[in-house]
């Protein structure tokens, strides 16, 4: 398995970036899971379901399933620290794992840039973060400073595709030893 990181701050493009590389993967025969870290509250179900009546029961977790699909929707009874390797080792076996979010996470990542969205005075992540191995941008020329990692088309998700598959030894992944 092979796992990257996708970050950059919300309404940069990386969910339309995702769009295009899983499909890009998909066509070169790649099997692609996908974790996102969701920063506000959100429910994947519906009020007056019956998994959503189930969690509101107080079951802990709740499993729903059918020949075409699996959700595990999992109720914490205190707010807990994500670790992303715990949940990449939730997922089934595939070749790619593409982690939307963790940006500070001990992870290789590409990071999104757009000027003038997100937070004012923010700084990149490629000028401190050694994970950061591309720089996705759609005007290189607004970058604070030239990185020393590629720089990648925002508008072409098939450059970072054909860079995932030609340095896909990279990015293999080698689970941390907790303990």
């Amino acid at each position: 398995m092979r796992v990257i990181g996708v970050c950059g701050a919300s309404g940069m493009g990386k969910t339309t970036l995702l769009e295009g590389v899983i499909a890009g993967l998909r066509a070169a025969g790649q099997r692609v899971s996908v974790i996102k870290h969701a920063h506000h509250r959100f429910d994947i179900d519906h009020p007056g379901k019956d998994s959503w009546r189930h969690r509101q029961a107080g079951a802990g977790e709740v499993l729903v399933a059918n020949s075409h699909r699996l959700a595990l929707m999992r109720e914490f009874a205190q707010p807990q620290v994500l670790d992303p390797h715990v949940l990449i080792a939730e997922l089934s076996p595939c070749d790619w794992v593409l982690v939307e979010g963790f940006k500070h996470e001990d992870l290789p990542k590409v990071e999104v840039w757009r000027d003038g969205v997100g937070p004012a005075g923010r700084e990149p992540l490629f000028l401190h973060d050694p994970q950061v191995v591309a720089v996705i941008t759609d005007d290189p020329a607004s970058l604070p400073e030239v990185p020393r990692v590629p720089v990648l088309d925002l508008n072409e998700p098939a450059l970072l595709v054909r860079h995932l598959l030609a340095s896909g030894e990279r990015y293999l992944y080698h689970p941390p030893h907790h303990g």
